[in-house]
């Protein structure tokens, strides 16, 4: 301690026992804190003008004493005087003035302690004590008075009142007064303080003050038991956290959910396992899936998704540290995603067979005809499935355990419904309003009902949004027509006969037939009318395709070739003659093409045609219209001989000893044709006679060449095999034939000079013809 520094003053009853218990206790240095939340009490020095200001005027504080080891005894005479006091007493916060005549210590004396209470009792006494102050520039610290037990009954009543701390600067010592203290003079004096009763003076009502701030002890023990009760709290938290990382260590975080399944705080092994065990079946079980306006169902394992355990155990998060999120882990759950492996081929198989079903093409707007009504026909958007972005989305979602919704594009309309009304309402309720009439000759008359309307009148998208009307006149023409045709003349080609050997024009007939294109082009106008919708029949002259004068002109006047073929038995004959009546007459212009398959038609048996032999897969065999191939054989060389370019013929597949090697040809009906072009510059007529026995055929024109045939030796002969079949109707029996091959080479001359024009050969292989038995 300094030499500034003043010796602390300690009041001890110690050294007096014999002090009455109402007397003060010691005065006990007061216990170091970390904060002192004591009052400075502060000090001020005037001059002394009487003995009697000398004393130190010390405020009573009330101090919290200490909790005693035992209670003393209280003597109960002082303690009803001291209350007397304090009831009557006004205890005011005023300023601790100390001054010192002399550096000795007098004795202390008691001040009166003031309360501010609303009722001042004058008869009161106060109490008051005098105490030797030590003036320091750098005051000691405070010390603590303990009163007990006369002054203990006045804290237990002053504590409810207790005035807030006032604290004042200390005013400096007096120099002079300094100088004269001698420290080392100074002895405590233990003394024997008795109370002074005396008459209080009148004090004058405190001003009204703003109540200052509690004192720092009292605010200080308020915040004892709520702080300890949070150490306590914090304590039990950090003791629980701690045992909740121990037990958890190891083990899926708290509230982990993988496709609503629970693996939470289980270990890895346990988390797979029950994941495995909930979420493998579903694998196996459709899931419902939504496209567009489509439900369906697909299972997952057949279009190609599995679950890949590993990956989605590893999405899983280790414990968590935050303290925070595991508490929250106790009342709310965190999904980790299933992750998914594809089979991109089965999935894609499996999109497109969904979208087979889900897919619709989009409704355009139109007008249509039903039972000769116009009504119609709203526009829709059709939707088509996004295989791709559909594959993906399965595959991410179908875990979650609801419907999967898949996604489709829009395909648009490009009418809309105000097209559609316009459309309707302008063009189509008109034009079925009534029936169509064209008036033929004779009182005839053709009619196109409302019921036929639909067959004519069509719309299509103008691209704008709005419906464009096409009418179909050749269709109107075709329900027409037949309506008229009694009305009409037709028209006849000039033609050739045979009277007395030679042929002779025939004159062609100029028909009268009604222009249907000029009577329908009013069409239009007709559906539109809701008057008059009757329109006049066209009439006008049509010529014959082979007019008289054309005729006159082919130079038909002469044979240029002929040929002649006999031996078919009886049906092929009736065959024959037949198709020899239909080609009889024939003419082919100077370039025009002939076709034999094109002239007859159809040679089936509503023609008359009957059942006769043929040739099927290299063995005889039967059909309607067999034979035929005998007159193709016949006609191909009247042609051939008459100088006809040969534009398509077939031989047949084995040799038939009746028709010329490597110059013959077959025939099948809507399968191997016989053609040939007419080269010259006149016309060719085919004329045709027909018996029993034989087929001639002759080509009619203007002789112009000459042709010559060459035919080969027969080479690389081939032996026939034997086939047996089963005897009935269908075996023909054979005694077979050997195959070989020839050729044919032919000249063509110029007839009048003989210069060779063109020379040609053509090699045939004919297959051995096969022994047959029928067994």
């Amino acid at each position: 301690m300094s030499d500034e520094e003043g010796p602390s003053v300690e009041k001890t009853n110690s050294e007096d026992s014999s002090l009455p218990e109402q007397e003060l206790e010691s005065v006990e240095e007061p216990q170091a804190v970390e904060e002192p939340q004591v009052v400075e009490e502060t000090e001020s020095v005037e001059e002394p003008k009487t003995p009697e200001d000398t004393e130190a005027v010390v405020e009573a504080e009330s101090v919290e004493p200490e909790p005693a080891e035992a209670p003393r005894p209280v003597d109960e005479d002082a303690i009803d005087s001291t209350e007397a006091i304090v009831d009557e007493a006004v205890i005011e916060p005023t300023d601790v003035e100390t001054t010192f005549d002399e550096p000795t210590i007098d004795e202390p004396t008691i001040v009166e302690p003031t309360i501010d209470e609303p009722t001042i009792d004058e008869s009161a006494n106060e109490v008051t004590t005098v105490i030797p102050v030590v003036p320091a520039e750098d005051a000691p610290p405070t010390e603590v008075v303990d009163s007990a037990p006369a002054t203990e009954a006045i804290d237990e009543q002053t504590e409810q009142f207790e005035p807030p701390a006032v604290v004042v600067p200390p005013k400096p010592p007096r120099p002079e007064f300094v100088q004269q203290y001698d420290t080392q003079q100074f002895e405590p004096i233990q003394q024997q303080y008795e109370p002074v009763v005396r008459e209080p003076e009148a004090v004058a009502p405190p001003a009204p003050q703003q109540q200052p701030e509690a004192p720092a002890p009292a605010s200080s023990r308020k915040w004892v038991k709520p702080a300890i009760a949070l150490g306590a709290i914090f304590a039990v938290a950090v003791i629980a956290y701690g045992v909740d990382i121990f037990t958890s260590s190891g083990k899926t975080p708290r509230g982990t959910q993988v496709a609503g399944v629970d693996i939470g705080d289980l270990t890895p092994a346990d988390a797979e396992a029950t994941l495995r065990a909930e979420l493998g079946p579903r694998l196996v079980e459709p899931v419902a899936v939504h496209a567009g306006g489509v439900d369906s169902e697909i299972v997952p394992a057949s279009a190609g998704v599995d679950v890949d355990w590993s990956a989605t155990l590893s999405g899983v998060n280790a414990q968590p540290i935050n303290p925070i999120t595991r508490i929250t882990s106790f009342f709310g759950s965190r999904e980790v995603p299933v992750v998914s492996t594809v089979d991109q081929g089965a999935l894609d198989a499996s999109m497109s067979q969904l979208a087979a079903n889900s897919d619709r093409a989009p409704v355009e707007g139109a007008v249509v005809f039903e039972s000769g009504k116009a009504t119609g026909v709203s526009p829709a958007a059709g939707q088509a499935l996004e295989t791709q972005q559909a594959g993906a989305t399965f595959a991410a979602e179908w875990s979650d355990g609801g419907v999967v919704d898949l996604p489709v594009d829009e395909v648009p309309v490009t009418v809309t419904q105000a097209g559609v009304d316009r459309a309707l309402q302008e063009i189509a309720i008109p034009a079925a309003s009534g029936d169509v009439v064209v008036n033929g000759r004779d009182g005839k008359v053709a009619t196109l009902g409302v019921d036929q309307i639909g067959e004519v009148l069509t719309f299509t998208p103008d691209g704008s949004g709005g419906l464009t009307p096409q009418y179909n006149t050749d269709a109107a023409i075709k329900i027409l027509t037949p309506q008229l045709v009694s009305t009409e003349v037709q028209p006849k080609d000039a033609s050739f006969t045979f009277a007395g050997g030679k042929p002779s024009v025939v004159p062609g007939v100029v028909g009268d037939l009604i222009n249907w294109p000029d009577t329908v082009k009013e069409l239009p106008v007709l559906l539109g009318s809701t008057a008059s919708r009757a329109t006049p029949a066209v009439y006008g002259p049509v010529p014959p395709a082979l007019t008289t004068e054309a005729a006159d002109a082919l130079g038909i006047n002469e044979v240029i070739g002929e040929f002649t073929t006999g031996g078919f038995e009886y049906a092929s004959g009736v065959n024959i003659g037949l198709a020899a009546s239909e080609i009889d007459g024939a003419v082919i212009k100077p370039g025009d093409t002939f076709s034999l398959n094109e002239y007859t038609g159809p040679r089936g048996a509503a023609q008359g045609y009957v059942e006769s032999g043929i040739i099927n897969n290299g063995r005889p065999d039967k059909a309607v219209g067999g034979g035929i191939s005998q007159l193709a054989t016949t006609l191909y060389n009247a042609t051939y001989f008459a100088g006809m370019d040969d534009v398509a013929h077939t031989e047949h597949s084995y040799y038939i000893s009746r028709y010329p090697e490597a110059r013959e040809a077959t025939i099948f009906d809507g399968a191997i044709d016989l053609q040939f072009r007419n080269p010259a510059k006149t016309g060719v007529m085919i004329e045709t006679i027909a018996t029993s026995s034989n087929i001639t055929v002759r080509i009619w024109g203007t002789k112009t060449v000459d042709v010559a045939s060459t035919t080969g030796p027969r080479t690389s002969p081939t032996s026939p095999n034997t086939v047996t079949l089963p005897e009935g109707p269908g075996c023909v029996a054979s005694s077979g034939a050997p195959g070989f091959t020839v050729s044919d080479t032919r000249v063509i001359t110029d007839h009048a000079s003989g210069a060779e024009i063109s020379s040609n050969t053509r090699t045939v292989k004919y297959d051995p013809v096969p022994i047959v038995k029928c067994e």
